[in-house]
């Protein structure tokens, strides 16, 4: 495909102004809301046969989300789109000020096969919310919701606005040797390196949300029951291929027989016996990733699981435990349905390791303690951060989801989205008159007297 074509189609129709119009942005924005409703059987089969997400799951996780992201925007978008007034500065007085939100043009969003559908249509709310075109690209290892993304933004929008471009890691490098205003990507750290030295030849700004070996921390005085099966829910949500999915749990030893046989009942509770049967259970992408998760508990102690099937892409729920400190299980992010569990004894032994890591995208904890609490939160890095459950901090549209480091830069959900699409354009306006002489040279007065003037009006 000829991608500089499409390109420029996109940028000639922002050029217009076409899509400035805030009526216009809330008529772009119900019109996918509608869409998804009508869709969302597609939708739900698309997503089933991609990952075998049940349709409980599919909707709560990305349906829904995509739509509460629309509902959201439509909500307070005359509010994000205001201007906002700044109190003008004593030297540059009289004149009155404000920041204004402008559309950075044309978007690349690129979607990863986890959330198919919600990390890539998210972006494109904040993308559209904003008033920028956009060239949608989801990820070839979902192809069937890929196909049903694709139908679907056909059906509503010109692709002179918003287009949906297929195709596999060849069609990606292409559209990266464009030049877009910015560009939106959603996967791993490997090739978010990529995108961004791409976007660097073109000083391209880009919003990346990655990855990373997501701790959590349980202590001595946690709730086992309830914390176990918080684990257990945000570990095998989507059979572990979850960016924000606990990659270990740090256990003080003295509850470590305890919180494993709670984790093996309430894998039990939600998946019954065999979760092979059950229809809440997910399934690997495919089978290169099957390969390598299995590869990953090949000789690894599992106290629970460990049944695959290749020709169904299935892997059950595992729990491994004492682990060597260079086991391959520890070198990497999991991003499967597999759970290491580590013991310790001095909480500064969590804090020393998880400090030497790459920043995870979220890290979680687990205990009564404000004080441990605030010392975790304090001496850990992450993006974001749960104290006492998984996962649900992403549930607030007002909380910006994003990572740090090696996890990601910027941030997306609610106005986070549409800040990630806009430039905060500062502007000033003044009179001719007055026009002080004072401010032009030569100097009228002795240099003391200059910075003395200065530091008075806050200038200096």
């Amino acid at each position: 495909m000829e991608f500089s074509a499409l390109i420029a189609r996109q940028r000639a129709f922002f050029l217009s102004g076409q899509t400035l119009d805030v009526n216009g942005r809330r008529q772009s924005l119900r019109a996918l809301l509608e869409a998804l409703e009508s869709n969302e059987q597609i939708l739900l089969e698309s997503l089933h046969a991609d990952l075998h997400k049940s349709a409980h799951d599919a909707f709560a996780s990305e349906i829904g989300m995509v739509a509460g992201e629309i509902r959201h925007a439509l909500k307070h978008l005359s509010s994000w789109t205001r201007a906002k007034k700044i109190r003008e500065s004593w030297m540059a007085w009289p004149s009155s000020s404000c920041v204004r939100p402008e559309p950075m043009g044309v978007a690349l969003i690129i979607g990863p096969w986890n959330y198919p559908l919600q990390l890539l249509l998210g972006p494109l709310v904040g993308a559209i919310a904003a008033g920028n075109c956009a060239v949608v690209k989801p990820s070839e290892f979902a192809p069937h919701t890929g196909a049903a993304v694709a139908r679907l933004i056909g059906d509503i929008f010109p692709p002179e606005f918003i287009a949906v471009v297929q195709g596999d890691e060849t069609t990606a490098t292409g559209l990266l040797r464009e030049k877009f205003d910015t560009i939106f990507f959603t996967g791993s750290t490997r090739v978010g390196r990529e995108v961004m030295s791409a976007a660097a030849k073109h000083l391209t700004p880009v919003t990346l949300e990655l990855g990373g070996k997501c701790p959590a921390i349980v202590c001595a005085d946690a709730d086992i029951e309830i914390t176990a099966r918080r684990i257990v829910w945000g570990k095998f949500l989507n059979a572990g291929q979850t960016c924000v999915a606990p990659n270990h749990v740090w256990v003080d030893r003295r509850i470590e027989r305890e919180l494993n046989a709670a984790i093996i009942k309430a894998i039990g509770e939600f998946f019954g016996d065999d979760p092979q049967r059950s229809a809440a259970y997910g399934r690997i992408i495919n089978r290169r990733h099957f390969d390598r998760l299995c590869a990953l508990i090949d000789g690894a102690q599992i106290e629970y699981g460990g049944v695959r099937d290749a020709d169904d892409l299935y892997l059950a729920p595992t729990i491994v435990s004492r682990l060597a400190e260079d086991a391959p299980l520890l070198a990497e992010e999991i991003f499967g349905p597999i759970l290491p569990l580590r013991m310790f004894d001095d909480l500064d032994q969590v804090i020393t390791n998880e400090r030497t890591q790459q920043v995870p995208l979220a890290m979680y904890a687990f205990t009564h303690d404000r004080k441990i609490q605030d010392q975790l939160l304090n001496e850990i890095r992450s993006g974001g951060a749960c104290i006492n459950d998984t996962i649900m901090h992403l549930v607030g549209r007002e909380l910006p989801f994003g990572g740090l480091g090696e996890s990601g830069m910027g941030a997306s959900h609610g106005k986070a989205s549409f800040d990630a699409f806009s430039h905060r354009r500062s502007i000033m306006r003044r009179p001719f008159k007055p026009d002080p002489a004072m401010r032009y040279p030569p100097a009228r007065v002795g240099f003391a007297a200059f910075k003395r003037i200065l530091r008075f009006f806050g200038a200096a």
